[in-house]
């Protein structure tokens, strides 16, 4: 199944998939987790030490020129063995399931045109789409997409062909209003399988009236240990909440796929 996670900076969307990647790998699901946020903090947050990160693929000019080519550019590279060859392996937040063997759990990192170091700019956003499609069209595994904030990136499209498309959002004026106009945008591409995550929020936060909002609705409640965790860590896996969070997003697979 291939998800794409949206919602306004600052909301959670990176988490919740950081949690949904290692809650599926701990139960024996192979999973790519790709990051294709400006902030590029999806490794970070799954539990990779920063050194680890690799480059962008948008800041790969030698991949993007051998892909691509200079002047007439190829508009459908192979890209078919890129993934494996750019990914890097992220560990598990906590033991997998009891009589589980853990899936793998791998991160690309995609980057932004805007984070190209030079070149062609067209060249790079056509590799980039040229994975993502790849990843998405052709490939059995589970794919979770870290979008960009904000809507730009619904209306272009980019993640017109995933199954589902998760929504997060705080219980706030801004966050919501964003939320509702990726989810029209989103219906506008033809998606229409989509969950409204409410981050840090509780049972006496109301929803306003917008028909635009997902009618599926997760809450997902303020976690002492995150908020702790993150002065010290940008991880948001083996939290004293991890049991929790494992519900959280059994939750969330059976409203995605129900």
């Amino acid at each position: 199944m291939k998800i794409a996670f949206a919602g306004k900076g600052g909301a959670g969307k990176t988490t919740i998939a950081a949690w949904l990647g290692d809650h599926l790998a701990r139960r024996g699901e192979s999973v790519w987790l790709v990051d294709a946020d400006t902030a590029l903090s999806l490794g970070q947050a799954s539990g990779l030490d920063p050194a680890l990160l690799p480059t962008p693929l948008a800041e790969r000019e030698d991949i993007i020129r051998k892909h691509i080519g200079e002047g007439y550019m190829s508009l459908n590279p192979d890209v078919s063995s890129l993934p494996e060859s750019l990914c890097v392996q992220l560990p598990l937040g906590g033991p997998p399931a009891d009589g589980v063997v853990p899936g793998e759990k791998r991160l690309l990192v995609m980057g932004t045109v805007a984070g190209a170091a030079g070149g062609c700019a067209c060249a790079a956003n056509a590799l980039l789409k040229a994975v993502l499609a790849h990843l998405i069209l052709d490939r059995r595994e589970w794919v979770l997409v870290d979008m960009e904030a904000g809507v730009e990136h619904l209306g272009r499209g980019t993640v017109a062909d995933v199954d589902a498309l998760v929504v997060v959002s705080e219980p706030s004026v801004r966050a919501l209003n964003t939320a509702a106009e990726v989810s029209r945008l989103a219906m506008e591409l033809g998606l229409a399988r989509q969950v409204l995550v409410l981050n840090r929020a509780d049972e006496a936060d109301q929803l306003p009236n917008d028909a635009r909002l997902p009618a599926s609705v997760l809450r997902v409640p303020v976690l002492p240990g995150l908020r702790a965790r993150q002065m010290h860590s940008g991880s948001v896996l083996g939290l004293p909440e991890d049991e929790t969070i494992g519900q959280l997003c059994g939750e969330l697979l059976s409203m995605l796929t129900g």
